[in-house]
């Protein structure tokens, strides 16, 4: 289960991911302002968001709302220490799709996040996408233009598959890391730049290298 985690209690973050990832055996990604929690939740696949009520730069239910009014259309539960019927109703009201109040057992915890991935809220990413002409499958790896086809590594095309996601904006490169290596890997930010230059030289076979551009300091985008 991925799952990300908006909390801005150090203490109460470092037990939920820990228990997450020894217990739940999720992947777990934790932010701990109310707008990063937007951006990751709008960048990335995720089957729950566990959402603190109360934190800096946009609180739970603020960014709930954004989120619905965007069009996400995920799995969010409410973590919060308002217990009254009200702040239930405030907080189910503002897009959440279930509630629990502080302190919490993580057995119920985890009952609940059970409850809420069988839901399948997300939608399905498409098996393929086509931008400036460019058909990126996902299932094979593969991307088309005209006659030719392009076969990339699954960690290319993952690379890439996220820069198009998000195409026209630019995204770190320790963003990119976690995203296509994960916090726990070994390998340096490097790699990221090596994995760029091989995914250029293949879209060079069909002249579209420009599009993936690099943003010197900061990380990469893909031309929209």
């Amino acid at each position: 289960m991925n799952v990300l985690l908006a909390e801005d209690d150090h203490r109460l973050g470092d037990l939920i991911v820990y228990m997450l990832k020894k217990k739940g055996n999720c992947n777990v990604e934790w932010v701990k302002e109310g707008e990063d929690a937007l951006y990751y939740a709008t960048t990335a696949h995720y089957d729950v968001i566990i959402m603190d009520w109360m934190m800096p730069n946009g609180d739970g239910v603020d960014v709930c709302k954004r989120l619905r009014k965007q069009g996400y259309a995920g799995a969010i539960l409410m973590l919060t220490a308002k217990d009254t019927v009200q702040d239930r109703i405030q907080g189910l009201d503002s897009g959440a799709d279930d509630y629990l109040v502080k302190p919490f057992e993580f057995d119920e915890l985890m009952a609940r996040l059970r409850a809420l991935s069988r839901r399948n809220f997300a939608p399905i990413v498409e098996e393929e996408a086509e931008i400036a002409g460019l058909v990126f499958n996902r299932a094979s790896h593969m991307v088309r233009f005209e006659d030719a086809e392009i076969q990339f590594s699954p960690r290319e095309f993952q690379l890439l598959d996220l820069l198009v996601q998000n195409k026209g904006q630019v995204l770190p490169r320790e963003l990119i890391y976690e995203r296509v290596w994960g916090l726990e890997t070994d390998v340096t930010l490097k790699t990221i730049d090596a994995t760029v230059k091989l995914i250029r030289k293949k879209l060079s076979i069909i002249n579209k290298q420009d599009k993936l551009q690099s943003i010197r300091g900061v990380g990469y985008k893909f031309e929209k």
